[in-house]
């Protein structure tokens, strides 16, 4: 009897798809090419980090892929759909639906308490009030921060507001999840507190998390890692390359 076949390794399905990108700045009477035509996937069930020099479009780059920045050139599919051909209405919902986002600003709301600003999405999304409530206070405590969910923004450090535009990011649990430097105001530990959860929530056989990121402290979590210069992709791979 024949010993039978090796089952077919296991491929992971692109979440984003982004061809041709090319994104164009005026400055003045000059232009200013910050993309150059990137090519590149990013694939459900991993977390990717996207690393470079500042000036590389790390933000730009990621800001295309989610629908917050429109190319000059070059198509973008977030599972499977294509977000610039879509109304501004469709797309708004889309990425309330599908992405959640970790903006390096915070850009929390001044005038409502943390356990609000993390129930964003959820109200957003037609649940109850006091419900999203909730939901969002048990994600605040697993980021160790339930107790400041009766505050209001300015009355947090700068790591506090961080972990609650985390727990804003991850409470509707989207497919995908955009972070741009999600550790920056955070110390080692609550970093890696930070990194755990976004595993757990973020990364998932029909999920993604891409991450911009400088933090060389948790470049050994990532899955891969897209090195960008000028504008390219430079590096493609599991691991940092040596030179960087």
């Amino acid at each position: 009897m024949s010993a039978s076949a090796p089952a077919p390794a296991r491929t992971h399905e692109a979440a984003i798809s982004a061809r041709g990108i090319v994104r164009d700045f005026e400055a003045g009477q000059t232009t200013i090419r910050v993309l150059h035509g990137i090519d590149t996937d990013i694939r459900s069930g991993e977390m990717t980090y996207v690393v470079g020099e500042s000036g590389s479009g790390k933000t730009t780059l990621i800001s295309i892929m989610c629908g917050i920045l429109w190319p000059t050139e070059g198509e973008v599919r977030v599972f499977g759909t294509d977000i610039y051909a879509l109304s501004d209405t469709e797309l708004v919902n889309f990425r309330l639906k599908n992405i959640g986002f970790i903006f390096q600003q915070y850009n929390l709301i001044p005038s409502i308490d943390v356990a609000a600003n993390a129930a964003v999405p959820l109200i957003a999304g037609g649940m109850g009030v006091s419900e999203a409530r909730e939901r969002a206070k048990a994600l605040l405590d697993k980021l160790n921060i339930a107790d400041q969910a009766d505050k209001l923004p300015n009355q947090l450090s700068g790591g506090q507001q961080q972990r609650v535009a985390i727990a804003r990011a991850l409470v509707h649990e989207p497919r995908l999840v955009v972070c741009d430097e999600p550790t920056a105001a955070l110390d080692a530990r609550s970093g890696r507190r930070v990194m755990d959860l976004l595993r757990e929530v973020a990364v998932a056989e029909d999920r993604a998390c891409i991450i911009v990121t400088h933090d060389n402290r948790i470049f050994d979590l990532a899955d891969r890692i897209l090195v960008l210069e000028d504008g390219r992709v430079i590096h493609d791979g599991a691991d940092m390359p040596e030179d960087q």
